[in-house]
């Protein structure tokens, strides 16, 4: 996995830019992005979701990412970014509960949200869309989305580093 010098900085592949209706995902078999599936009517990603490449989850795909930032980037872009912390989360499907947690970073390049050091600096009532978001999101796909608790960079290096695939 590409890493930095920085403890708590990694590279990022944008999956899915912000205000996309539609949700994207990257084949690694075929090196291409596809449309996974459209969001209900007036549901759009809040910020680009993407992914850290070499990882693993539970679900079998490599780490979810939300990019904090006033810019939207392109799909398929690779962004050096600053972790910030994650929604510890779990999510449901067929009876079957995995981990299943957003990983929150910030882009390196300058802009509003460099200030952010934690997911503490977030206001609570962004961090309330941004669950209410994940949850409405896996509810029309009847899964459960559960947010657990907020976990510090620190917490959330050692989780990645545990699932590099």
């Amino acid at each position: 996995m590409p890493i930095k010098k920085l403890m708590h900085t990694l590279e990022i592949i944008v999956e899915t830019p912000k205000g996309s209706p539609f949700k994207y995902k990257y084949d690694p078999k075929k090196k291409w992005f596809e449309v996974h599936k459209m969001l209900p009517v007036g549901l759009v990603f809040p910020f680009d979701f993407g992914f850290i490449p070499d990882t693993k989850g539970e679900d079998g795909d490599p780490l979810d990412v939300l990019v904090l930032s006033e810019f939207s980037f392109s799909q398929g872009c690779m962004i050096n970014c600053n972790i910030i912390g994650s929604l510890k989360a779990e999510q449901t499907e067929d009876k079957k509960t995995i981990r299943n947690d957003r990983i929150f970073v910030t882009p390196e390049i300058k802009g509003l949200y460099p200030d952010y050091k934690s997911l503490k600096d977030i206001q609570k009532e962004k961090m309330k869309e941004i669950e209410d978001f994940f949850i409405y999101y896996n509810l029309v796909e009847n899964k459960t989305f559960k947010p657990i608790e907020i976990l510090t960079a620190k917490e959330t290096w050692k989780n990645i580093k545990q699932q590099r695939s």
